[in-house]
């Protein structure tokens, strides 16, 4: 059977001619929709003899290697006689005129000649002319290049072209083959599938099989990341699938991930894997600057690439953080570059939401066919709906535009007027408030938007012919800021509202996006499936409803795998709510000691948010006792957070509790599994911090017939607790205390948010009476105390 391999003209062109460095260079926001306009200008100066967009495809032998080329010209143009005779490919530049762009760029040829050699082959034709036409995105300006080729000389520079990508070709078709035959004969890693396992793997597969979204609840224990992992892998195997993503919003949940494929692969598993660790983290420079004048790594990183990803590609399967940086250093390349140019080599990718969801960082080189044939696999989906809403925002304030006035003044005085523009709008926004220090309305502010472009035309400019300093940092940090406000302006919709806060004689100006679930849907739209998974996506409806599900959606929801009897849960009925939180301190001290010497075992309590967990963590403390305690501080760095988890130790000296906030670092994504976690109480219903963002939130959904107070406050709220709570049972041999502290958790628009195995818990007054055993919930009716 002939080996295959299908190519894009522009990949194989690209691949043949990569070389340079990374630029520091300032590169406009703009460039793709000023590159689109500048196409259609040249195009719409056509003659109706001429064809535009046009596909073209064909095959071209290599070594026992088929290679399928195809593409869609910009142009094709006839002769006098009205016959196809030249193929036009049109490239948008900014800035000066480079010396490449004197005679037409050999990238740029390659792409054309090309175009010219598939389509002349089709047509049977002797020869074609090829143009390079490139516009000035700013001026308008335009200039051409025209060469002739015999059809001869155009199958020569192909084969050229094909002959460099082959043995690149000739990895990714060795690596297939080792994929598909292991993918389809592995089994299930694991002996047997815990209780709602199997059925929870057979969803996935048959959601990426039907081109289906799938929106599941899956508790803990369940094996989410495996249940998840191997139907996609089997959808590979079968050809249902190219390709996943496999979406986290934190580092543990992605090192739970690297850990279920490791497993498949020590069961034969040969599919290539890359992590994509943020920039920042792996960048091997004190600053992250791409600058080939002080980054090594980012010079020349073109001329090397392709070596190091002939090497990488070729030599391993799973490419982590680690090995991008071994091999990154070994070829001096960018590691955070190589990690997504092997990326797009890639069978599964491990990255944070962004690289799917958000406008700003998102994988653009991933082209629509591809999509089709790739699913979005999203971990602790629950953490989506606030990161959308981030992704969908935009803000920007008024100091730097002050600031900013006089970087402009006496240097550039077009976009110093510029500047002045925007800030004396945001002037005039805060003085027609009065005394007022709010401002919302439900429209973008059109005006803005408009003098925001003008700034940030004049801003590109300015950034385009100046240096990459500590000088143009302010402008380009604002000229993204702008380019973002711009941006969402063009989404804005009954979704979003504006708002701006006064503080002195700043301006806060946001376009906030209430409900980011059209946008989200419209992310993956071009992807084959979606699986939105998580221990507390509860209720589905809901986030079905904010992640952009539809009603015809697949949903399901697991029954916890574990027994009853290894969770013991009581309920403290006592009040938490702000005006109440005073008086609540002293009895929650007391109760934590009680339990400390009725259960003792490491423990951890949750509260909702520092203030009053360092006012309970002190009055806890005036009584002593041997139990040590731990206190989560705010902004703790890497070494701090690792330090407070390895204290909860299987069998340490003396009993801990850690004292902690609900919805932060140690209330997600962490398994202390056995004794070294045997309690967690949670303080409060997690209720998020009424404030302006949230009461605008609650007004779109009940003016859009939804609770809104459920959706802005109880139901983000309850998902914390329920995070919180489920750092306790993480394995069938666990055993626990849960306690909840709040009368609300027996009122019944609460407790129904509750997994199904805390509804029983024991209603008690003091955590002493709760083990002689007295009134449940369910005896109890459900009200509060």
């Amino acid at each position: 059977m002939t080996d295959r391999i299908d190519i894009s003209v522009r990949a194989l062109a690209e691949y043949a001619h990569r070389s340079g460095s990374i630029e520091a260079g300032f590169r406009t926001a703009a460039a793709l929709v000023e590159g689109t306009k500048a196409h259609r200008a040249v195009q719409e100066t056509y003659r109706e003899t001429d064809r535009k967009e046009v596909y073209v495809s064909g095959e071209v032998e290599h070594e026992g290697i088929v290679f399928r080329i195809d593409g869609r010209c910009d142009g094709l143009l006839a002769d006098e006689d009205g016959a196809i005779a030249t193929v036009d490919e049109i490239k948008s530049t900014a800035g000066d005129w480079s010396a490449a762009e004197s005679e037409g760029a050999p990238v740029h040829w390659a792409q054309a000649q090309c175009y010219a050699y598939l389509y002349a082959r089709a047509e049977g034709l002797p020869g074609m002319r090829v143009r390079l036409t490139y516009v000035h995105r700013t001026s308008g300006e335009q200039r051409r290049f025209e060469r002739s080729y015999a059809l001869a000389e155009l199958e020569a520079i192909v084969r050229e072209l094909v002959r460099t990508y082959a043995p690149f070709a000739a990895v990714q078709i060795r690596h297939a083959k080792l994929r598909d035959a292991s993918a389809k004969a592995l089994s299930f890693p694991y002996a047997d599938y815990r209780q709602g396992q199997r059925r929870f793997a057979g969803a996935v597969y048959t959601a990426i099989a039907e081109r289906k979204r799938l929106f599941a609840r899956a508790p803990t224990g369940t094996g989410k990341t495996i249940s998840t992992l191997f139907p996609a892998v089997k959808a590979i195997g079968e050809g249902v699938l190219q390709r996943f993503f496999y979406l986290t919003a934190k580092t543990t949940t992605r090192a739970a991930a690297e850990d279920a494929f490791s497993l498949m692969e020590s069961k034969g598993l040969h599919l290539r894997r890359v992590t994509i660790t943020a920039k920042e983290a792996i960048c091997f420079k004190e600053e992250t600057r791409c600058d080939k004048a002080y980054c090594e790594y980012a010079d020349g990183y073109y001329d090397r690439i392709n070596g190091a990803l002939l090497d990488l590609l070729g030599s391993e399967i799973a490419i982590t953080r680690e090995i991008a940086e071994a091999y990154a250093r070994k070829h001096r390349v960018c590691p955070f570059e190589m990690s997504l140019d092997a990326a797009y080599a890639a069978d599964a990718i491990v990255c944070d939401y962004n690289y799917v969801f958000d406008p700003r960082v998102s994988l653009k080189r991933l082209f629509e066919e591809q999509k089709r044939h790739a699913a979005v696999l999203v971990d602790e989906a629950h953490n989506l709906v606030d990161r959308g809403r981030d992704m969908f925002s935009a803000e920007l304030t008024k100091a730097p535009f002050v600031e900013l006035k006089r970087f402009a003044k006496g240097r550039n005085r077009t976009l110093y007027e510029a500047v002045k523009a925007v800030n004396d709008w945001l002037i005039a926004l805060r003085k027609g408030q009065g005394d007022e220090r709010v401002f919302t309305s439900a429209e973008a502010p059109a005006e803005l938007v408009g003098l925001l472009e003008t700034f940030a035309e004049e801003a590109g400019r300015e950034l385009a012919r100046s240096p990459a300093d500590e000088t143009t940092k302010l402008l380009t940090d604002v000229y993204y800021a702008a380019q973002n406000m711009i941006r969402t302006s063009g989404y804005y919709d009954e979704r979003f509202v504006t708002y701006a806060e006064f503080a002195r004689n700043d301006v806060r100006l946001k376009l906030f996006c209430l409900d980011p679930s059209m946008l989200l849907r419209q992310a993956v739209k071009g992807y084959r499936s979606l699986v939105a998974f998580s221990a507390t996506l509860s209720p589905l409806g809901y986030y079905r409803d904010m992640l952009g599900g539809e009603a015809d959606d697949y949903t399901m929801s697991i029954p916890s795998p574990f027994g009853k009897e290894q969770l013991e849960v009581y309920v403290l009925p006592l009040s938490t709510r702000y005006a109440d939180r005073g008086r609540s301190v002293a009895p929650i001290a007391a109760m934590l000691h009680e339990l400390m010497g009725k259960r003792p075992g490491n423990t951890l309590v949750f509260f909702p948010s520092y203030e009053y967990m360092n006012a309970v963590y002190e009055a806890y403390e005036e009584k002593p006792s041997d139990v040590r305690t731990l206190v989560q501080r705010s902004g703790m760095a890497e070494e701090e957070r690792s330090a407070f988890l390895e204290a909860f130790r299987e069998e340490g000296e003396q009993p801990v509790i850690g004292f902690a906030v609900m919805g932060g670092v140690f209330s997600e994504g962490i398994d202390l599994t056995g004794n070294r976690l045997t309690g967690v109480v949670v303080v409060g219903v997690g209720l998020p911090q009424v404030g302006l963002e949230r009461e605008l939130i609650k007004r779109q959904a009940d003016e859009t017939g939804r609770n809104g107070f459920d959706y802005a406050y109880r139901y983000p709220g309850m998902n914390k607790v329920m995070q919180a709570g489920g750092r306790l049972i993480r394995t069938e041999s666990d055993r626990g205390t849960l306690v909840l502290v709040d009368d609300r958790f027996v009122q019944p628009g609460y407790r129904m948010l509750l997994p199904d195995e805390w509804r029983s818990g024991t209603v008690c007054r003091t955590i002493g009476e709760a083990m002689f055993g007295t009134t449940s919930a369910e005896e109890d009716g459900g009200t509060g105390g």
